[in-house]
C-alpha cells in the first residue's frame, strides 16, 4: 500500500479485553481503548467508519464475533485501516497475528496501526521487528499469569484452603489436593 499525502482512511478501530469485568455495561478498559483510538483517528483527520469490540474474549484465537465481522468488512471494502491500542489487542497468537499483518492486510490494501506499540504497516523497517516484539510481549504476559497464579496458591494455602491441580500424568480424573500444614 502506498501512502499519498491526501489519503483519508476509512478506519475500523478494534478493542478487545479477555476478561469481562462483570458489569452489564462495557468494561472500563474497553472504554479507555475506544477513547484513545477515537482521539488518534480524529487527530489524523481520518474517517472512523466502525468500532469493533470483543469484550470478554481471549486473544489466543481469532474466533471472536466482532473480529470476524471486521474481517468481513475488510473483504467487502468497507474499511482500509485497522487500529488497535496495542498489538496484543489484535491477538496473542503471534503466528496468526503475523498472517494478518504480513498476508491478509496487505492483500486487502489495509493499513494496520497499533498506537502504543508504534506498529504501522506503512513503516516497513519498523515492521521487521514487530514479530519479535509480539513474542516478547506475550512471554511477559505468560509470566504475569504465572506470578498471579503463584500468589493465588500462596493466598489459598495461608487461608487453609485447597485447590485442585492436575496430576503429573495430566489425567484429569486423578487430582491431588494441596493442603497447608495446619490442616
Amino acid at each position: 500500500m502506498t501512502k499519498t499525502a491526501e489519503q483519508v482512511y476509512r478506519v475500523g478501530i478494534y478493542c478487545r479485553l479477555s476478561k469481562d469485568d462483570g458489569t452489564d455495561n462495557e468494561s472500563a478498559s474497553i472504554a479507555t481503548q475506544k477513547s484513545i483510538l477515537t482521539d488518534y483517528v480524529k487527530k489524523q483527520g481520518w474517517h472512523l467508519t466502525k468500532t469493533y469490540v470483543d469484550d470478554g474474549y481471549s486473544g489466543t484465537n481469532f474466533q471472536r464475533p466482532n473480529f470476524q465481522s471486521m474481517i468481513k468488512d475488510i473483504e467487502n471494502g468497507l474499511i482500509n485501516c485497522v487500529i488497535t491500542k496495542d498489538l496484543s489487542r489484535l491477538g496473542r497468537n503471534y503466528l496468526d497475528c503475523g498472517l494478518y499483518l504480513e498476508v491478509f492486510f496487505p492483500e486487502h490494501n489495509v493499513r494496520y496501526i497499533a498506537v502504543n506499540d508504534g506498529v504501522d504497516t506503512l513503516n516497513k523497517s519498523a515492521m521487521d521487528i514487530t514479530p519479535f516484539r509480539n513474542i516478547l510481549k506475550n512471554m511477559g504476559y505468560l509470566g504475569k499469569v504465572r506470578r498471579h497464579f503463584s500468589l493465588f496458591r500462596q493466598l489459598r494455602a495461608q487461608q487453609s484452603l485447597f485447590i485442585f491441580v492436575p496430576a503429573r500424568d495430566n489425567v484429569c480424573s486423578t487430582l491431588r489436593y494441596i493442603f497447608t500444614a495446619s490442616q
